[in-house]
């Protein structure tokens, strides 16, 4: 991987943060709803006071002076205040971003490790009893969405069973390892579902991969050699068939944190996208404008993270 596209694909990285912030702030600057709405209906603030308050802040400012303003600020670490938790934005993102990173990276890997072998497997045996119950599994996970197979799970497991607790708790009264295993036990259940949903989809385009790599020239030359069939697979077929598949992991990282934030709803999981949606429910700006960003840079992330990947498994990507 050559150095020039490393900082090729990095300098394209502060554009795309910028685009997004324009689009984040002006979307929330011109949608309806004022956050010192309960103020303005309280008869015991005095106009003044409300006026001030809005002053400021800022808000009767035009919008892009607003944004100037939100971008200095953000520059310097400042990332603003929250109205209806009466703290700073940055202070209420950290207490809960490591376990929104957690769940969903915890889900990816459990997605990754499912739908590898199960894809490659059917993709060596087509239309076998195995490649029929895979595609069908594949086509039934992918089809019901996350919050229904949420729903089931805490049936099953939590009401059912009640092998496994369906409310996540961050102030768990345990230590040494107990305090580990209970974080555990009620980390199943939404790292299964926002993994098998994923990786329900991975299977499909794992196995197609496959299937168009494994008909190609040099594999059959490989295997006129004499090497072994588990050795051309995993070295000259796995490797080439993964380049489209890291592609389409990186692009469907939005649609992995739009059900991160059903997940954390329904499990009641202290994330940020539990808290962006009690945020947009206060019409707490701040804390709104500032989570829809970080999302937004981490999915900016991921995919600079599969441009590494993807020069790397395909080096002449990183010379073009």
């Amino acid at each position: 991987m050559s150095r020039q596209y490393l900082i090729r694909r990095l300098l394209l990285v502060i554009p795309a943060m910028l685009g997004i912030s324009v689009v984040l702030f002006t979307v929330l600057a011109l949608a309806p709803g004022d956050p010192f709405e309960e103020l303005a209906s309280n008869p015991a603030v005095p106009p003044e006071v409300r006026a001030a308050l809005r002053a400021s802040f800022g808000l009767d400012d035009p919008v892009y002076l607003r944004y100037l303003h939100w971008l200095a600020a953000m520059l310097q670490g400042d990332w603003g205040f929250s109205f209806v938790s009466r703290m700073n934005v940055d202070t209420l993102i950290l207490q809960r971003l490591p376990t929104t990173l957690i769940v969903i990276g915890s889900a990816q890997i459990l997605a990754i490790l499912v739908a590898l072998p199960v894809g490659v497997l059917a993709a060596t045996r087509p239309y076998s009893l195995f490649d029929q119950i895979a595609n069908t599994l594949a086509f039934v996970g992918f089809s019901l969405p996350t919050f229904f197979t949420g729903l089931l799970l805490i049936l099953v497991f939590s009401v059912q069973l009640d092998w496994l607790p369906f409310v996540y708790r961050a102030d768990i009264n345990a230590t040494g390892w107990r305090f580990y295993w209970e974080h555990i036990r009620q980390s199943i259940m939404p790292v299964t579902v926002l993994g098998l949903f994923q990786g329900a989809s991975l299977v499909r385009y794992v196995r197609s991969s496959v299937l168009d790599v494994i008909r190609l020239d040099y594999v059959t030359t490989a295997r006129s050699k004499g090497i072994g069939e588990r050795k051309v697979i995993t070295k000259h077929v796995v490797r080439n068939a993964l380049i489209p598949v890291v592609t389409l992991v990186a692009l469907q990282m939005p649609i992995v944190f739009g059900g991160a934030i059903v997940t954390e709803q329904i499990f009641r999981v202290p994330g940020i996208g539990s808290l962006l949606i009690s945020a947009m429910l206060a019409n707490d700006t701040p804390v709104v404008m500032a989570v829809t960003f970080v999302i937004a840079t981490l999915v900016i992330l991921c995919n600079l993270i599969a441009d590494f990947i993807y020069a790397w498994l395909d080096p002449r990507i990183a010379f073009r």
